[in-house]
C-alpha cells in the first residue's frame, strides 16, 4: 500500500479480502422505522457496534497488523495510544498475528474499555489527562522499549475503515446525505475514499459531525487549515481530539459538504433515542450523527439519509444515567 490520496477502489477491496479472513461476516445496515418518523426521512443505519470490538476500528487494525506483520517481519510487539476502540482494535489484530501488544491511556478512561482492551490481550498504561497526552507517552515509550507505534491516523488504516463505506454504498443506493462522526478522521476519510471509488460524489453528500465541545476539526473546516484547541471534555470520548491531523484536514476539507457541532444534550438525547427506536446502544460518538440529523431535521425532509453508528463501548454507568433522562 502506499501513502498517497486518493485511495482507490482496489486498496479497498484488497483491504476487506484481509478483513474476511479473520471476520468473514462484517457489520449490517437497517432501516429502523421509529428512527425515521422521528427524523422525518428514511433513515439507514450503518451497524459498525456489531463488529467484534464493538466499534469500526477493529477494520483498520486488521488491515493495518496483515501490512506490519508482512513488511516487518521482526517486530514482535506494537504500542498505541487510545481512548478505547482503536487500543481494542489494536490488541485484537495484534493477537491475531501473534504480537504483543500495549495501550496508552490517559487517567479517568472509560473503564468497561480499559477492562475490553486487557481482556484482548493489552498491557495498558495511564498516563496524562487527554489523548494528546497519551499519544506522546505512546511514543516515548515505542522508543524506549522497541516496540512499533501504531498510529491513530494512517492510509493502512483509512483503507480498513474505508471497507465500512464500501459496504454501506453498495448496500443501500441512492443515498442522499451520509452523516460521518469525526474522531482523528479515519473513518469519514474511509467513507470519503468509497464514495471516489464509487464515483458517488455528485450523488451523496457527506457531512462531519464534532462534539461542540471538542470542536478542533470544525474550527479547522472554517478556517480552512488544522486548528487545535485547548480541551476536548465530552462524553463522546470517541471525537475528543483537540490536535487534528493535517492530512485527515486536508482530505475533509476539500470533500464534506460541511461540519456540524452537536451539544452534550443532543449527544445524550441522540443516545436514548437510538435506544427507543431500534434498542441499539450507541456510544457518544457513535451518536454524533443522528444529533445532527436531527439537529437538521428540517433540510432532510423527504430525503435518505445514512447515519454510520461507529461502536456501541459505552460504560454503563454512564449509560443508565442517559437513557433514565
Amino acid at each position: 500500500m502506499n501513502d498517497q490520496w486518493p485511495v482507490t477502489l482496489e486498496d479497498l477491496e484488497t483491504a476487506a479480502q484481509v478483513i474476511q479472513r479473520t471476520l468473514p461476516t462484517t457489520s449490517s445496515a437497517i432501516s429502523w422505522p421509529l428512527l425515521s418518523q422521528r427524523c422525518g426521512c428514511e433513515v439507514w443505519v450503518k451497524h459498525e457496534n456489531h463488529l467484534p470490538t464493538g466499534a469500526f476500528k477493529v477494520r483498520g487494525g486488521l488491515v493495518y497488523m496483515d501490512w506490519l506483520s508482512s513488511a516487518h517481519p521482526e517486530v514482535k510487539g506494537v504500542i498505541a495510544a487510545t481512548r478505547g476502540n482503536h487500543g481494542q482494535s489494536v490488541a485484537f489484530a495484534a493477537a491475531a498475528k501473534g504480537l504483543n501488544a500495549s495501550v496508552v491511556v490517559p487517567h479517568d478512561n472509560s473503564v468497561e474499555k480499559n477492562r475490553a482492551m486487557q481482556a484482548y490481550g493489552a498491557e495498558l498504561i495511564e498516563h496524562g489527562h487527554d489523548f494528546a497526552d497519551a499519544f506522546d507517552h505512546a511514543q516515548n515509550i515505542a522508543v524506549e522499549k522497541n516496540l512499533h507505534f501504531v498510529p491513530s491516523f494512517d492510509w493502512k488504516l483509512v483503507h480498513g475503515v474505508g471497507t465500512a463505506g464500501l459496504e454501506f454504498l453498495r448496500a443501500i443506493k441512492h443515498l442522499d446525505t451520509i452523516y460521518v462522526p469525526i474522531g482523528l478522521g479515519s473513518g469519514i476519510c474511509g467513507m470519503i475514499a468509497a464514495r471516489k471509488a464509487l464515483g458517488l460524489e455528485e450523488k451523496t453528500e457527506i457531512v462531519g459531525i464534532v462534539a461542540a465541545q471538542a470542536n478542533a476539526y470544525a474550527q479547522s473546516f472554517a478556517a480552512g487549515q488544522p486548528v487545535e484547541t485547548d480541551s476536548a471534555h465530552t462524553i463522546a470520548d470517541g471525537v475528543s481530539c483537540r490536535i487534528p491531523d493535517p492530512r485527515a484536514v486536508e482530505v475533509i476539507n476539500a470533500n464534506v459538504s460541511r461540519i456540524v457541532e452537536v451539544s452534550e444534550e443532543q449527544i445524550k438525547t441522540a443516545m436514548l433515542h437510538y435506544f427507543t427506536g431500534s434498542h441499539q446502544v450507541a456510544e457518544g460518538a457513535a451518536a454524533l450523527p443522528l444529533a445532527a440529523l436531527l439537529k437538521e431535521k428540517d433540510q432532510s425532509s423527504g430525503k435518505r439519509i445514512g447515519l454510520i453508528l461507529s461502536g456501541g463501548n459505552v460504560d454503563a454507568s454512564t449509560y443508565q444515567a442517559i437513557i433514565n433522562l
